[in-house]
């Protein structure tokens, strides 16, 4: 019996029903029982055990997930919790199972965001997030410079973050656009590197997630394909694997 325990936010994600940390926070807030009791953080559960959020039994989702690719547009926002967000993601797909965005695309922006209900690739690419790449495209409030060009690709020291960026894939659209590619996910990044040079960001892109390009109109999502499905978790393998040998 004792490898079959879990502990209670891994099979949250398991079962598909949220993402490893969104099951911490309802843990957190007492919003979910096991066995009609509210439980400590990383208490472990059997298979026998009767789960419920808010009330309501978890149900075992994991024989058919979900991946949708979602074109996000401004002015909704990356969160599933609906009581408290009235232009939040999941209210505004309406899709008929219980789905979540992997990370998070800010309300200003648009473009392309995951969505799925298998919470194991979540925790794949979350924690793989400085492996993979991500892409997108910007346009400022003045004419772009050189100067500018080779500030961005070669790092930002972002002080309220107590970081500097990575080094990073920047190019020339346009006079006021740019594309610019990503192996970090900063909160804000994009605009707080454009802050630190005195530029302002005016519509803020996402158009690629390692190797799925945005490809739908805005407001609407598609299913990955089998071959994309595919080749994401041979990236996932791969990133996960560099990042367990560099954390060892």
């Amino acid at each position: 019996m004792k490898e079959n325990l879990k502990r209670i936010n891994k099979y949250l994600s398991e079962v598909g029903y949220c993402s490893r940390r969104e099951a911490d926070r309802l843990i957190d807030a007492g919003r979910v029982t096991i066995n009609g009791v509210v439980p400590e953080m990383g208490t472990k559960i059997t298979p026998t055990d009767e789960v419920h959020v808010d009330g309501k039994p978890v149900i075992n989702t994991k024989e058919s997930f979900t991946y949708l690719a979602f074109n996000k547009p401004v002015g909704i926002v990356c969160t599933t919790d609906t009581r408290v967000e009235k232009d939040n993601i999941i209210d505004y797909i309406k899709y008929p199972k219980r789905i979540f965005p992997i990370g998070r695309l800010d309300k200003p922006s648009e473009g392309l965001i995951f969505l799925t209900d298998d919470g194991d690739i979540v925790n794949k690419i979350l924690r793989a997030s400085n492996n993979h790449e991500k892409e997108y495209i910007v346009t400022v409030d003045k004419p772009i410079s050189q100067t500018f060009i080779e500030r961005m690709s070669g790092g930002i020291p972002l002080e309220e973050l107590g970081k500097t960026t990575n080094p990073c894939t920047v190019e020339k659209l346009g006079t006021y656009k740019f594309k610019i590619i990503l192996t970090q996910g900063l909160n804000r990044q994009i605009r707080r590197m454009c802050e630190y040079l005195n530029y302002e960001v005016n519509t803020l892109k996402r158009v690629r997630i390692m190797n799925i390009k945005l490809d739908v109109p805005v407001g609407e999502y598609r299913e990955f394909t089998p071959e994309e499905l595919k080749e994401l978790n041979n990236l996932l393998e791969a990133s996960t694997k560099t990042y367990l040998e560099k954390n060892d």
